[in-house]
């Protein structure tokens, strides 16, 4: 990716005393053993896929409290890469979440793809910045999420639950689809029924 073709954003919101929570969803890009890229599919896309260097660049440590919570989700096939971005955002890996995808009958979602396996996981890798535990329900919390795929890349919305449930606001939502009450969001939405990027509405 050029300089000129590398996606532009409006800068990360702020909040008095950062972010205590953030959970992203990056438009992670792939690539083969021989470094190719994976090629973009135009309907499905949601956003413009950005390099691992591009993800690591997001100044979301100017952004988020000193002692704040992380979730991101990461691709299987990316999770070194994952680690890394978490590290260059200034969180420290302690745990994730597995979002196992399931069929209506309960069944695992076998749709998944895979050149080793079919994936019917995702993860979250979860991360500390500074010294904060988790909420009293976090400490019972399994980590992991059940639930039925839908369309192509959208996360469980059993996530805010979750997260609303184990660590304490503000929160923000990288790369967010739709507002959710009492989140900031952010994103380079392609689609006019999203929310405006990095906005807090009246009433959310």
């Amino acid at each position: 990716m050029t300089e000129s073709d590398a996606p532009e954003f409006v800068p990360l919101p702020t909040t008095d005393g950062g972010f205590k929570t953030i959970l992203a969803d990056p438009p992670w890009r792939f690539q083969n053993r021989t470094g190719k890229v994976a090629p973009e599919h135009a309907r499905l896309s949601r956003y413009d896929t950005m390099s691992i260097d591009d993800i690591c660049a997001l100044p979301v440590s100017d952004v988020a409290a000193d002692n704040a919570h992380l979730y991101l989700w990461v691709p299987n096939a990316l999770l070194p890469e994952g680690l890394r971005v978490m590290d260059e955002w200034g969180f420290r890996y302690v745990s994730n979440i597995v979002w196992a995808k399931r069929r209506k009958d309960g069944g695992p979602d076998g749709r998944g793809v895979g050149f080793y396996f079919r994936n019917v996981t995702e993860l979250i890798l979860f991360g500390v910045r500074g010294s904060m535990r988790t909420l009293q329900p976090g400490r019972s919390q399994v980590n992991m999420i059940e639930s039925r795929k839908r369309e192509h890349s959208r996360k469980p919305d059993e996530q805010y639950e979750l997260i609303e449930a184990c660590s304490p606001g503000p929160y923000l939502e990288m790369f967010a689809r739709y507002p959710r009450n009492g989140w900031s969001v952010w994103g380079n939405e392609a689609d006019a029924d999203v929310t405006p990027r990095g906005i807090v509405h009246p009433g959310y």
